[in-house]
């Protein structure tokens, strides 16, 4: 692992799907550049009023539809704007002092992707086959999508693209980098990419999308900073939602552990799951908020999250529309109906960033339950955080610091 970069010492990112969060159309008809992202932009004051210190963009390259099918790396979705713009942006974000990171989908391109479209064409043995993987005589592609084509990440070709795509996007300002699928990725070729980007970007934060696994592995053999920590996001929402604290409190100790090796990516919520407020309701979400505040990592707030918006992922074509939706025009245009998780979140963030020690923080049960959780949260030298878990009647939650209480979920 990297030397940990000053600038993540206090971060807490506001996680945004791009093109949902601008109304962007959902397929890239033309080139013709639509000037969108200064919709984010307006939005950057209700990040710092958040409590939030990064931006971490979904997709923003050139792609043909969702984002997750790139059509070039080195330009900015003509549906989200241009390169002024995301300049602008940037530098809109590092004025408030946000840092940006952004999303590198490096495992797979679109099939209108040059690099499949030569590949196809010249064949497997050519120099541009070699880019890609195939089998049986076709293009690979990733997970049954037939426009997705998964790249050979065996080839030195598709090491220098990658090294050269991260290179270019440090150069303009971004502060670090989110690798989509990281986990079907050989960590080697991480291994192999990453230490060329330290070496020009030194204060770059890396961390990949890791579903299941070797977490303290991957970390250890890719030079990744950290990875995605799915094993807590099912233990918290499933935790609440089924009455079984025992699941969260093993997969807190498997995060103690984890947090040992490196420091996860903590999340109740991102741009591929069902909301957590569609999981476990509004009282729900924030005792979810709660835990996600008060244990080690570094955390992640999905944008709506914190208003309290609904959104069911569907296995279906267009199944993730309701979870990666447009916002309004400007925060004065909210209703009223998230403001109690509006205020709840602002209030947890504000206590994360008045103990910034608890990115290092690791849990101890102290009573345990299927519908309560007493757990201490500390480091050594600090007086620890006693967070109490209710779901008995209702979800709550309460903090407490020296034996005063320092937030209540019921005020």
């Amino acid at each position: 692992m990297a030397q940990w970069p000053e600038w993540v010492d206090h971060l807490i990112g506001w996680h945004v799907y791009p093109l949902g969060f601008v109304g962007a159309p959902m397929h890239l008809e033309s080139q013709e550049v639509s000037h969108r992202l200064g919709h984010l932009e307006v939005w950057l004051d209700h990040v710092v009023a958040l409590g939030c210190s990064g931006l971490v963009l979904g997709p923003v390259f050139s792609s043909a539809s969702h984002g997750y099918d790139t059509l070039n790396y080195f330009t900015i979705d003509p549906r989200l704007g241009d390169d002024a713009d995301f300049d602008h942006l940037l530098q809109a974000a590092h004025d408030r002092g946000l840092s940006v990171l952004v999303d590198g989908v490096f495992n797979h391109v679109s099939s209108r992707n040059h690099i499949a479209q030569d590949a196809q064409n010249a064949g497997p043995d050519s120099e541009a086959g070699r880019m890609v993987r195939w089998r049986d005589g076709q293009l690979d592609v990733f997970e049954g999508h037939g426009g997705l084509i998964t790249l050979n990440h065996d080839n030195p070709a598709v090491r220098e693209l990658i090294t050269q795509v991260m290179n270019y996007w440090c150069d303009r300002g971004v502060d670090g980098w989110r690798l989509d699928a990281a986990y079907c990725v050989n960590p080697e070729f991480w291994a192999a990419v990453l230490p060329a980007v330290r070496e020009k970007h030194p204060n770059v934060w890396i961390f990949g999308e890791v579903i299941h696994g070797d977490y303290a592995g991957i970390v250890r053999t890719s030079g990744m900073d950290s990875v995605t920590q799915y094993e807590l996001w099912k233990a918290i929402w499933s935790s609440i939602e089924f009455h079984n604290f025992f699941e969260l409190d093993h997969a807190l100790g498997r995060h103690n552990e984890f947090s040992d090796a490196f420091t996860p990516m903590t999340f109740v919520g991102n741009h591929d799951v069902t909301r957590i407020a569609s999981k476990v309701g509004q009282d729900g979400a924030i005792l979810a908020t709660a835990i996600l505040a008060t244990i080690g990592g570094i955390p992640l707030i999905y944008y709506g999250d914190e208003l309290a918006y609904r959104g069911v992922k569907e296995e279906r074509i267009g199944g993730d529309d309701d979870i990666r939706p447009v916002f309004p025009a400007r925060p004065a245009d909210l209703s009223n109906l998230g403001a109690d998780t509006l205020r709840a979140h602002q209030d947890l963030l504000g206590l994360r960033r008045r103990h910034p020690w608890l990115v290092d923080a690791r849990t101890q049960a102290l009573e345990l339950t299927n519908e309560r959780y007493v757990y201490r949260s500390g480091v050594p030298g600090i007086e620890p955080l006693i967070v109490e878990l209710d779901v008995r009647d209702g979800c709550s939650a309460l903090i407490r610091q020296a034996g005063q209480v320092v937030w209540s979920s019921r005020g």
